[in-house]
């Protein structure tokens, strides 16, 4: 990612930091409910994950929530905005199950020895080459992950666009998981982050081994 975007970006969370406190907007979320929403769709990939790796962790709230739904499962996180790293180590002080680290945004791998690695809303933001980034982005998660990857990403398939977001085709998306990461994708673009919602978004898993019924 060119330091121009990864400067824009870091300046944005931060800003959000200091004007939204810690809760869901801080991450830009509109809301706790639909961040909620959009980490319950994410561990549907796997409700029994021993392990994960939670790229662009943000305060970390995705550990959380598997704290909530009382899940102990391993939990890494990386993100590049310092603020978020030290507040998200802080509010897992007493996780001993529960890392967050400070990633390089220029780094060619992630950790790995994750079951799998999830990504939730980092690819909203514009930048000078989403697609390059997106596609980077989802070969190191592939790579770092034992089993399988989970991201979502802004669609295309809708009758409104904000110019400050950016959205991609679901099928390209898709394709290019099939053909270029070479594993099983499932493609999720029947939910809704509120009630009586529009599904403007869509989430991809992405096994590295097919289904079977006995699995």
């Amino acid at each position: 990612m060119p330091y121009q975007d990864v400067n824009k970006i870091i300046a944005n969370y931060e800003t959000l930091l200091k004007e939204k406190g810690e809760g869901a907007q801080a991450v830009q979320y509109a809301d706790e409910a639909s961040q909620q929403a959009r980490f319950e769709i994410l561990l549907q990939i796997d409700r029994d994950m021993t392990s994960v790796l939670d790229v662009g962790c943000g305060l970390a709230h995705f550990a959380h929530y598997l704290r909530a739904g009382g899940r102990n499962s391993r939990y890494t996180g990386v993100d590049v905005v310092a603020d978020f790293v030290r507040l998200a180590n802080r509010s897992l002080a007493d996780d001993d199950r529960a890392t967050v680290t400070l990633m390089d945004a220029g780094s060619d791998d992630l950790p790995g020895g994750h079951d799998y690695a999830v990504l939730s809303g980092v690819f909203n933001n514009t930048m000078t080459d989403n697609w390059g980034f997106m596609t980077s982005t989802l070969r190191k998660m592939y790579a770092a992950a034992e089993k399988g990857i989970a991201f979502n990403a802004m669609s295309t398939w809708v009758d409104f666009q904000d110019p400050d977001l950016w959205y991609v085709d679901p099928m390209e998306v898709f394709s290019f998981c099939k053909r270029e990461l070479g594993g099983h994708p499932v493609l999720r673009h029947d939910y809704v982050t509120r009630p009586g919602g529009f599904p403007f978004e869509f989430t991809m898993y992405v096994y590295k081994q097919p289904f079977s019924p006995d699995r």
